[in-house]
């Protein structure tokens, strides 16, 4: 992927975050655009070799529109400041979980999961987690799942869950043994990459790398999120 394109787009719309500039380059932005989603293909190509379920997707079911929604957002910058794919097998508004890839100068990662899980499905899935803890700790304390995403709570370049209740939650025991996975209120892990992962000749494949280690946490939430979409 020809990061140096892209980037530098990105990083003159941080400095130039207004219409009349955005208009001016307007041609920068759209051969940005192009080099990102040429790539896409390729990836879900990659992605439904061991997840066939996003096999069907294309280029606009993944990716977003660059302007920001600024309705209930106290920065009014009319334009995002990265691109940004997720790959979900029931769609990008589902609550299915998927893949995403970001760039962003100083800020590009790799994420897989679930998040904004309504109350009612993520107190389903924090049933499911204590009915079924050991499979559930196979799939997020294995040595490769910490290796990429951590544990709940550590955000040193890598993460798992953006948000924790800092109490139990609700109708749960206070002394269960591994109550940091259900004080969580999403499953979402992420790892951040340098600005240059992606201009390697094998980034895709070592993107997939860390795709696959977190794909058995998704399919546990999602084997719950299913039963209610």
């Amino acid at each position: 992927m020809n990061t140096t394109l892209i980037m530098q787009f990105l990083r003159d719309i941080t400095e130039n975050n207004n219409r009349t500039w955005f208009q001016l380059h307007h041609d920068e932005y759209l051969a940005a655009k192009e080099e990102f989603e040429r790539q896409i293909p390729m990836v879900i190509g990659r992605i439904a070799e061991f997840d066939p379920s996003v096999a069907h997707l294309t280029v606009r079911d993944v990716t977003y529109r660059f302007y920001r929604d600024t309705r209930f957002s106290p920065d009014k910058s009319p334009y995002k400041r990265h691109l940004g794919a997720y790959i979900a097998a029931h769609g990008k508004k589902s609550l299915h979980g998927g893949y995403y890839f970001h760039l962003e100068p100083g800020q590009c990662m790799l994420a897989c999961g679930t998040y904004y899980l309504p109350t009612n499905i993520l107190t389903a899935c924090r049933n499911e987690i204590m009915g079924n803890i050991q499979e559930w700790l196979s799939c997020v304390e294995n040595p490769a799942f910490l290796n990429y995403f951590g544990t709940p709570g550590s955000h040193e370049g890598k993460g798992f869950g953006l948000e924790h209740l800092k109490t139990c939650p609700s109708g749960f025991p206070r002394d269960y043994q591994h109550i940091e996975y259900l004080r969580m209120k999403d499953y979402c892990c992420w790892h951040n990459v340098s600005d240059d992962f992606f201009s390697s000749d094998t980034w895709i494949n070592d993107m997939a790398d860390v795709f696959q280690v977190g794909k058995p946490m998704i399919d546990f939430i999602n084997a719950v999120v299913d039963d209610y979409e």
